[in-house]
């Protein structure tokens, strides 16, 4: 078996089958955890931009466990490109209680479902993915251990003079029907982790960084364009995507019952003006910059994370070149923003 480390790291990712396979690599830490995470694995919302690489990563971790892939697979040739890594997949509509009781029942369960774009003016379906989803898929797998995905706007604003909001912060969400109907699901599921002694975690992720989406990539392609970077959002978190998979699925082996959460992202913030720079430098393009920083934003303190797994694998400066150029040479963009700059709430 193939088991990453930093030898391993290329110097630039030629396609996407090759940042695929790479961010697919799994770590010795993670092939340790999952032979000591017991049964088999179910991810429900893994159509999303994490949850393909993450179910690919976990079955190439433990190729004698069962992986399944829930989703409603609208994207075309998705499922046929998971059966081939060896990942079952199911097309369901997880809004529906039918559909959700006859999902199979294994004992550990990663939760990716969620909606957060598109909130404005269909809230109401946000809050029926991001509260009554959870509800129905915490009574289904009562007997299961649950790693939600969540997201640090559950948080407050945190001054950028410190290190962010730690765990012990209440969840007192940012403006807005997405943030809040986030902490809705952190309570549901709290609620029935309470209740049925289900063990569960809240994963608050911020912010993953792909090639192809995130922070970095939206800085990266604003430089390449020659349009100026808003410097009002001055600070974010920021994780390789692959150590967040694998975090994610390092999780079930520290899943409560009630349930609590971790924050997962890079130990440190990331100051946007210095990204920016460092990408202008390394695209040997000029880069202007608008806006002045606001005081506070939503910033969490990944140490509690980083004391469960150690420090994130693939450093950010590695990112930062990966990024660059990726970006220069045009290749694919999701074209799916995370506004990371939204500071009003409305998504």
């Amino acid at each position: 078996m193939t088991v990453l480390s930093p030898a391993m790291f290329p110097d630039r990712f030629e396609d996407e089958d090759h940042l695929e396979d790479f961010m697919s690599t799994p770590s010795q830490a993670l092939i340790d955890d999952m032979k000591k995470i017991e049964g088999d694995l179910i991810i429900l919302g893994v159509g999303g931009k994490m949850g393909v690489t993450l179910a690919r990563l976990a079955k190439r971790a433990a190729p004698d466990k069962r992986v399944v892939g829930v989703a409603r697979f609208s994207e075309p040739g998705l499922q046929e490109k998971l059966n081939g890594w060896g990942v079952e997949t199911i097309a369901a509509d997880l809004t529906d209680r039918d559909q959700v009781e006859a999902l199979p029942k294994l004992p550990n369960v990663i939760y990716m479902a969620g909606k957060k774009f598109g909130t404005d003016g269909n809230e109401h379906f946000t809050w029926a993915m991001n509260t009554y989803v959870p509800a129905l898929v915490a009574q289904a797998y009562k007997g299961s251990r649950i790693v939600l995905f969540s997201t640090i706007l559950v948080y407050p604003n945190a001054s950028t003079l410190r290190q962010g909001c730690t765990e012990d912060v209440s969840t007192n969400a940012m403006p807005g029907e997405y943030a809040n109907s986030c902490v809705g699901r952190e309570r549901i599921f709290q609620h029935f982790s309470v209740v049925n002694g289900t063990p569960m975690l809240a994963f608050r992720l911020c912010y993953s960084q792909d090639m192809r989406y995130g922070v970095f990539s939206e800085v990266a392609t604003k430089i390449h364009r020659g349009e100026p970077v808003d410097l009002s959002a001055g600070h974010v978190n920021a994780m390789w995507q692959g150590d967040c998979n694998s975090q994610a699925i390092r999780c079930l082996l520290h899943c409560t019952s009630p349930s609590q959460g971790l924050n997962i992202s890079g130990p440190e913030s990331v100051s946007i003006h210095a990204l920016a720079t460092s990408i202008a430098k390394r695209m040997g393009k000029p880069v202007t910059f608008i806006g002045e920083e606001v005081p506070s934003i939503c910033l969490v303190n990944g140490g509690r994370g980083a004391d469960l797994f150690g420090y994130p694998m693939v450093p950010m400066e590695r990112v930062v070149t990966w990024i660059s150029d990726w970006v220069s040479r045009d290749m694919t963009n999701w074209n799916k923003p995370c506004h990371y700059d939204t500071l009003n709430g409305v998504y």
